[in-house]
């Protein structure tokens, strides 16, 4: 009975052989054999890494830079890209609101970001900010709400000053002790980047044009 034991082992090989075949093929097709468990979104990174980037960190506000710069009726606040910037008397000063929305917002956008002035630029005036309905940030001068004109079509353009008898530019005493000096700091401080306004418009004796920053 000797002979029955090759055929045994023979048997037995025979046995393991397709098994560890298909073994084999499992493992490849998981292609994780030997490893732990796949998490959920794992091809993109850690589970806790895919998080982060479904839950970002809330967002820091903007800053919004102003200047002072030369337009067709004299120096105002301008954006750093030398938009003007006005002030509307229907708000009601320091109430922390703004009464322009839905059309008016978008004839007159409001200036977002918390102010700060340009390197070396006194205004007369206090800078702050309030926070409109879905959380956008918009500056304020002297307890008023700041905007901008639609059809201001270029650098240094006033074309809102006096509209409807309730929009106005900021300027005057109001604006700096030293208008020209604010506006060749503005200047200096904006060239770096490029996006200086031009400072060659020529300003008319009408200065205030139409309220300018003396309606508050």
């Amino acid at each position: 009975m000797r002979w029955s034991r090759p055929a045994t082992a023979a048997l037995r090989l025979k046995t393991v052989a397709p098994a560890a075949a298909l073994s084999a093929a499992i493992c490849l097709g998981a292609a994780a054999c030997g490893t732990t468990a796949a998490v959920a979104g794992g091809a993109y990174g850690t589970a806790s890494a895919t998080a982060k980037a479904m839950n970002p960190a809330p967002a820091t506000p903007g800053k919004a830079m102003l200047i002072v710069r030369k337009s067709n009726i004299g120096y105002v606040l301008a954006t750093r890209t030398g938009q003007t910037i006005y002030w509307y008397s229907h708000d009601a000063q320091g109430s922390g609101k703004s009464v322009c929305t839905g059309s008016c917002l978008a004839s007159w956008p409001a200036v977002t970001g918390t102010p700060m002035a340009a390197a070396g630029v006194r205004l007369a005036g206090k800078l702050g900010k309030i926070t409109r309905a879905g959380g956008v940030v918009q500056a304020t001068y002297n307890g008023y709400p700041l905007y901008t004109y639609a059809e201001d079509m270029s650098p240094g353009a006033a074309s809102g000053n006096g509209a409807d008898g309730v929009w106005h530019v900021i300027s005057g005493a109001v604006l700096s002790p030293s208008p020209a000096s604010a506006a060749a700091a503005s200047q200096r401080d904006v060239s770096p980047g490029g996006a200086a306004p031009s400072q060659s418009v020529t300003a008319t004796p009408s200065g205030n044009g139409g309220g300018g920053g003396y309606g508050y």
